[in-house]
């Protein structure tokens, strides 16, 4: 299972789904092993937001939890398959789910209002270049009431120079907002600058 769950893989078959018994049967374990990798893909930026860079292992992850929890059969394996492949990024970008996080729903809801259109806020920058990062645009991610989500997947495509960059080890990587109601930063800790090195080609 190792193996299958390398961080070079590209995107999720129904040949990689384990059946829903076998998968019981391990899913401790790797809940415990994805919790590690995820660790090492996460970046608090600002008070309540964080960055969860996604691959294929966490994404294979989440496609087996929620067929464990919802056991729809055949038709949600091509559902969940369709929902997250999506979030694998392929070899030139990162692509992360960004979060805010805010416990009590009158704040978060308060909060969450003031945010209207931070996903077009949302940046990578390395070597002095802003990477400006691309919103979902299957999913409504900003409210017509202008009411932000609080779960937004972000992509950041990246050029062949980036690249390089972003693999040499102490590259500094910064991820960050420019809203006028967030305009949080937070340097990349080089140990997740090196984690997510792993998912360019």
């Amino acid at each position: 299972m190792t193996e299958a769950l390398s961080p070079t893989r590209r995107r999720i078959t129904r040949a990689d789904i384990m059946p829903l018994a076998e998968y019981a049967a391990v899913r401790r374990e790797r809940r415990r092993h994805t919790t590690e990798i995820k660790r090492r893909r996460r970046v608090e930026v600002g008070p309540f937001a964080t960055f969860y860079f996604e691959n294929f292992a966490t994404m294979w992850q989440q496609v087996q939890e929620m067929l464990h929890i919802e056991k729809g059969g055949e038709a949600q394996v091509e559902d969940e398959l369709a929902a997250y492949n999506p979030l694998i990024p392929q070899g030139k970008e990162l692509v992360a789910t960004v979060m805010f996080e805010i416990d009590d729903p009158v704040r978060r809801a308060r909060t969450l209002a003031r945010l209207g259109g931070i996903e077009h806020a949302v940046f990578l920058e390395i070597g002095g270049e802003r990477i400006g990062g691309e919103a979902d645009p299957t999913r409504e991610n900003t409210s017509e009431d202008g009411k932000a989500s609080s779960v937004q997947f972000i992509r950041f495509r990246f050029s062949d120079a980036q690249i390089a960059l972003f693999k040499t080890p102490g590259a500094r990587v910064v991820a960050g907002f420019d809203h006028p109601e967030y305009g949080h930063l937070a340097v990349i800790p080089e140990p997740v600058r090196a984690a997510l090195a792993e998912d360019f080609a």
